[in-house]
């Protein structure tokens, strides 16, 4: 079965009508490839163990690969990550953003999700996308979500017929909101007071340790 394409402008109010179909699939089970505001994603809700299963054979990532979470604000961000001082007043400046946040994770966070095997941490992204918003906001709980990067590739899709061609036959929504230039997110680990940069990407790092 091929995944269904929906085309969503990525204005600051996208339609809610077509918003509403790929949230539809998702609380069905399903998984949507849509654009974070750095590179196109798949993701799934935090419960769809059979559809995060999907995710990893369509990925074909091994199970130290973690998913990160997407959620809607700093609020919900803090039912599955501790955040110490130091950590929220950086995230206040960072998020939402092309940032992803790896913090020590709470009990809500299912084991399979810590970012670590060793240490329970998550990862967190507060996306600024209009699309990736309404998606989340909708769906009322985090999204689980990786990068769409196809099978023996080094970069995520940046386009729809990309993501069609790589995993249409994986997933059940594509949202098409135009190419997307293939950028990763910043990923920050900060854990009590130690700031490390694990991976730059499209957020700016410059000023970050020198907070």
């Amino acid at each position: 079965m091929t995944a269904e394409r929906i085309e969503i402008e990525p204005h600051d109010t996208p339609d809610a009508r077509r918003v509403a179909l790929v949230v539809d699939s998702l609380h069905r089970g399903g998984i949507a490839a849509y654009p974070t505001g750095t590179v196109y994603a798949l993701g799934c809700a935090i419960e769809a163990k059979r559809a995060a299963e999907r995710i990893y054979r369509a990925r074909k990532m091994s199970a130290q690969h973690r998913l990160a979470m997407l959620v809607p604000d700093l609020s919900a961000a803090a039912e599955y990550a501790h955040f110490s001082r130091l950590a929220y007043r950086l995230a206040r400046r960072l998020l939402p953003g092309p940032y992803t946040l790896i913090l020590p994770a709470t009990r809500a966070v299912p084991r399979q999700l810590w970012e670590d095997k060793r240490r329970r941490v998550v990862g967190i992204r507060i996306s600024a996308h209009p699309i990736t918003r309404a998606i989340v906001e909708g769906l009322g709980r985090p999204l689980l979500t990786t990068s769409a990067i196809p099978d023996g590739e080094d970069e995520a899709c940046e386009a729809a017929d990309e993501l069609m061609e790589a995993f249409g036959h994986h997933v059940d929504v594509v949202v098409d909101s135009g190419p997307l230039i293939s950028e990763p997110s910043t990923v920050i680990e900060i854990i009590d007071d130690a700031i490390e940069i694990v991976r730059v990407g499209a957020g700016p790092v410059d000023d970050i340790l020198a907070d």
